[in-house]
């Protein structure tokens, strides 16, 4: 985990076409938390930097005023990641502690998810971390209904931002962020007003960051029980699900609940076994895990192929010891998820 967490994280800032992406993005870049970051864009007209432009270093790299990296995304991501490294380790740019990547408004960030877990450079010196999703405050429902671009989007964030509530109606917006709610049910919700938005907040570091990881864990803890009292049928003996949400003919959202401990060796295999074979389809995987032979619950987190370390927390949040994992597919039936899980389960008790 301490190695894990020294890679530099990597927070990728998606969202469809005109939602207010650029605008929060050229907010962003005034701000002194960004002084200690790269930022890697698709075009430098975009995010029109000539007003607060310090330095042009080379033809694909500016120095801000705030103290942070812009640079261009040259030919694909990987090689402007590895071309950036290699001027950072030789001192011909700032040392940066973290990068943000600015994705096009009709991209599926599960390209750039996979790339940085995957490249066997990248992963040695880059890591996944946090994935913001501006939402369109006044046209974000008819997006969603129409373009399974800002459904994944919004899928795969952990921060979605909706922007344009000033100009929104309230209605509306409350109808797009129970939507939302119900699509991504572990996204931390921030609002944007004319692209204004907390950017210390919404750069507040991941999981991993020994700073804030209790904050998040707390977050993510009381949002999950908050949306498990609202439904609470059991599936079986020692299953229970919550809130199945299905969001269109594929996209779905569930919560399973185990009473009893899971092997965590057969839990690894089987997680390993599902990514691997369905890893485009798993969108979103979140659990709190009751581990056999550990005191102390086992937090899991993953998007798509990328499936963070697990962290082994110091105590149970509260009385409930249960294992609870959130999940958000695409086209997946959740009943064989539970079948797969419950044989490996049994197989690993068996084993012990």
């Amino acid at each position: 985990m301490a190695a894990y967490s020294r890679l530099i994280p990597v927070f990728v800032i998606t969202g469809f076409l005109g939602s207010g992406k650029t605008t929060l993005l050229n907010r962003m870049l005034r701000h002194p938390s960004l002084r200690d970051a790269a930022v890697l864009v698709n075009e430098f007209g975009d995010v029109g930097l000539d007003h607060f432009l310090v330095e042009k270093m080379d033809e694909n790299t500016v120095l801000l005023e705030s103290g942070c990296l812009c640079c261009t995304i040259r030919d694909d991501l990987k090689k402007s990641i590895i071309e950036l490294n290699s001027k950072r380790e030789r001192g011909e740019v700032p040392r940066y502690k973290r990068m943000i990547v600015e994705t096009t408004g009709l991209a599926d960030p599960s390209p750039i998810i996979f790339t940085l877990s995957s490249d066997t450079v990248l992963k040695h010196h880059y890591r996944l971390g946090t994935v913001i999703t501006t939402v369109d405050g006044v046209n974000g429902l008819g997006a969603l209904k129409r373009h399974a671009e800002s459904v994944k989007q919004a899928s795969v964030a952990d921060r979605i931002v909706i922007t344009k509530s000033d100009i929104a109606d309230a209605t509306q917006l409350a109808r797009l962020r129970a939507k939302l709610e119900r699509l991504n049910p572990t996204a931390e919700f921030l609002t944007a007003i004319d692209g204004k938005v907390d950017v210390r907040h919404l750069l507040r570091a991941d999981l991993y960051d020994l700073k804030t990881k209790g904050a998040e864990v707390r977050r993510w803890l009381a949002a999950e029980a908050e949306r498990a009292g609202h439904d609470d049928d059991h599936a079986g003996p020692n299953v229970n699900r919550h809130d199945v949400n299905r969001h269109d003919e594929r996209i779905r959202s569930f919560t399973l609940i185990y009473d009893e401990p899971l092997d965590w060796t057969a839990f690894g295999i089987w997680l390993t076994m599902l990514l691997h074979c369905h890893g485009e389809k798993m969108l979103r995987v979140k659990g709190l895990l009751n581990v056999k032979g550990i005191d102390a619950p086992v937090l899991i987190n993953g998007v798509q192929h990328v499936v963070h370390p697990p962290m082994h927390l110091k105590a149970w949040p509260d009385d409930d010891h249960r294992s609870r994992i959130v999940f958000i597919v695409d086209d997946i039936d959740q009943a064989l998820l539970e079948r797969s899980l419950a044989a490996f389960n049994k197989v690993g008790a068996a084993a012990a």
